[in-house]
């Protein structure tokens, strides 16, 4: 009479001696904050100069509104008044939007560069913990098989 391996049991074993690694999760949760830090930091810097850019081009339209609301003693100098204002204007806002521009690159390419990095990371943790994980499973199926 033969005698029919119980899978159940060995299965059963082989689960048993399979270890968790809690510390992948802990490791990726601490990267994925540490990423989420460098992110904020991103969008936070860019918020501050936008404002900044934002605070001076008001702050310099004010200006020139004070200048454009004086009195004058020929009509002629209102008309020239308005010109330079429009003139001024324009120019100002050319130059603002080019600093929202650099502001916006900058932010592109910390971006990317942080992505990259992360893409970078997540593939080399993957790697070790498929590397791990194998070498226990392998571990665990030699000695639920020399248990045999």
């Amino acid at each position: 009479m033969t005698k029919t391996t119980d899978f159940t049991k060995v299965f059963q074993d082989v689960l048993a001696s399979f270890p968790v690694d809690a510390s992948a999760f802990q490791n990726a949760f601490k990267t994925q904050a540490a990423f989420g830090e460098k992110f904020s930091k991103v969008a936070l810097e860019a918020a501050e100069k936008s404002t900044e850019i934002s605070a001076a081009w008001a702050k310099e339209t004010f200006s020139r509104l004070g200048d454009i609301s004086k009195a004058k003693t020929e009509p002629a100098d209102y008309s020239k008044a308005v010109t330079d204002f429009a003139s001024k204007t324009a120019e100002l806002a050319a130059e603002n939007l080019a600093a929202f521009a650099e502001v916006a690159k900058k932010v592109q390419v910390e971006t990317v560069e942080l992505l990259l990095a992360a893409g970078k990371e997540a593939q080399e943790d993957a790697t070790t913990a498929v590397k791990k994980a194998t070498s226990e499973v392998q571990a665990a199926a030699k000695k639920a098989t020399a248990a045999k």
